[in-house]
């Protein structure tokens, strides 16, 4: 029998191997993670639909076979579980009677799902505290954020409920909340992981989908099991020269790296966060690696105006067709405030307003391009804060305008969304903390298709300064005793 103990101590690589070798029967992994995951549900409030006795039908034969895994409630789908995507407006759940194509990759893959995790209203937050269900605790302390909006997801592998966990990206909601729960969040780039057929962009091309994962092997080999271009796609990404896990492990060329550790406002970088991306160049150039100080020349504030723009309108078109379908308009009994107010903002643009904000991205894009033909990563904070107490961000606090709400919820994570709007890869490791023990990530940027080289660097950094058998407070072999 797998103990709760035996169980969390492996990674998702390690887990399958036990399975693949028959030191385990895929059964005993199961019956561990559904007592892993029920335990983190309930304690941490990350589940919404779920655990389920018996997981969804998956392969026998993928690299993950037999390892517990849990869906974000929010674009990949499978057939008969319910969607709530973080809102009373659904909180019978929508059901759709298909996988959707990357849903059908990780059961490919073998990954054995088992649970729904919570959102953020709309995942249109860095944080998880949606008004359907409440809020996700943070692992490491309950009284602050897990991040959003893949902060359920995140909660569950921090916690050591399950390895891998799905996630997306739109301005952050796979690194932020990595971030902030001492796990892997890698974004990659546009067009690498379908997101269809049932749509072929959300937010004009911002959003991706991947997972997060406690260690870089479990993100490597997961992408090499769902990345691809799907027939009818808006975008594509070539394929990689070889298979991503090759890439890890091995001597690493040293790199041309730049940090920069601003906020890019008038915010100030919290001194833990400072220390750590500093900790961080002087461990990069102790690897060998060329490090500066340097940052690509943006406008911000330029950049944040356009993004509020297609923020605002994504949201209207996701949320006002919903509504008018319901036959409940934009109600406040259904919707939270900001949601309403990037809403009603977005309904009100015109298409001149998505065509001046689509020049911008395309500067953005450009300058960005040109900096990173000069250096290989580029270093930032992921977050320029540590992990903030619950209710930092209301999302239900209608004091706000859309634009005001916009600046609230990404300046705290001035460079995360860079890499949405840009299409180029970018991951958060966990390579600080605060003086109270709290996890910090450190953002590592690269050009468009260089997931390799940022798998590779991780890897190196993972070896340097492990971070996998750090617990949190709050784990799943003392949940029970926290109850």
């Amino acid at each position: 029998m797998l103990t709760i103990e035996e169980y969390a101590s492996y990674d998702a690589t390690g887990l399958a191997e036990l399975v693949r070798s028959r030191q385990v029967k895929p059964s005993e992994v199961h019956e561990a993670g559904v007592t892993a995951v029920r335990l983190a549900g309930e304690r941490l409030h990350a589940s919404a639909e779920g655990p389920w006795d018996t997981p969804l039908d998956a392969a026998t034969d993928g690299i993950f076979t037999g390892v517990p895994f849990v869906l974000k409630d929010l674009l990949c789908h499978a057939a008969g579980v319910p969607l709530h995507l973080g809102s009373r407006a659904l909180a019978d759940g929508t059901v759709f009677d298909h996988d959707s194509e990357l849903m059908a990759r990780f059961l490919r893959a073998g990954l054995a799902a088992v649970a729904v995790t919570k959102i953020p209203e709309f995942a249109l937050c860095p944080t998880t505290e949606p008004l359907l269900g409440g809020p996700v605790l943070n692992p490491w302390n309950p009284a602050k954020s897990p991040g959003g909006s893949s902060g359920g997801s995140a909660a569950m592998v921090a916690a050591g409920a399950v390895p891998i966990a799905h996630a997306n990206d739109g301005a952050g909601s796979i690194r932020i909340p990595a971030a902030h729960t001492g796990t892997v969040g890698l974004k990659p780039s546009r067009g690498r992981v379908p997101i269809g057929p049932g749509v072929q962009e959300a937010f004009y091309g911002n959003v991706v989908e991947f997972a997060i994962t406690r260690t870089v092997r479990d993100a490597a080999g997961l992408l090499d099991a769902v990345h691809g271009n799907l027939a009818g796609e808006k975008y594509s990404a070539p394929t990689p020269v070889r298979p991503y896990r090759d890439e890890i492990g091995g001597p690493l060329t040293p790199l041309r790296i730049a940090v920069c550790a601003d906020s890019w406002t008038d915010r100030t970088v919290h001194p833990d966060v400072l220390r750590a991306v500093e900790s961080t160049a002087r461990l990069l150039a102790d690897l060998g690696h060329h490090v500066e100080v340097a940052r690509p020349a943006l406008d911000w504030e330029e950049f944040l105006a356009a993004l509020t723009v297609t923020f605002c309108a994504g949201t209207a078109a996701d949320v006002v067709p919903l509504g008018e379908v319901l036959g409940i308009g934009l109600s406040s009994a259904y919707f939270e405030a900001s949601t309403i107010a990037a809403a009603e903002a977005g309904r009100a643009m015109t298409p001149m307003d998505l065509a001046r904000a689509f020049a911008v991205n395309n500067t953005i894009s450009r300058q960005l391009a040109a900096f990173m033909g000069e250096w290989d990563i580029l270093v930032t904070p992921t977050s320029i804060t540590p992990p903030v107490d619950l209710g930092f961000f209301d999302a239900n606090d209608p004091s706000f305008t859309a634009q005001e709400w916009v600046r609230h919820i990404i300046a705290p994570n001035p460079t995360a969304a860079l890499y949405n709007v840009t299409g180029t890869p970018a991951i958060s490791l966990p390579l600080g903390a605060t003086a109270d023990g709290l996890p910090i990530g450190v953002q590592f940027g690269a050009d468009i298709h260089r997931e390799d080289l940022l798998l590779a660097l991780a890897a190196q950094l993972e070896q340097a300064r492990p971070w996998a058998d750090r617990r949190p407070t709050l784990h799943v072999t003392n949940l029970e005793e926290h109850a």
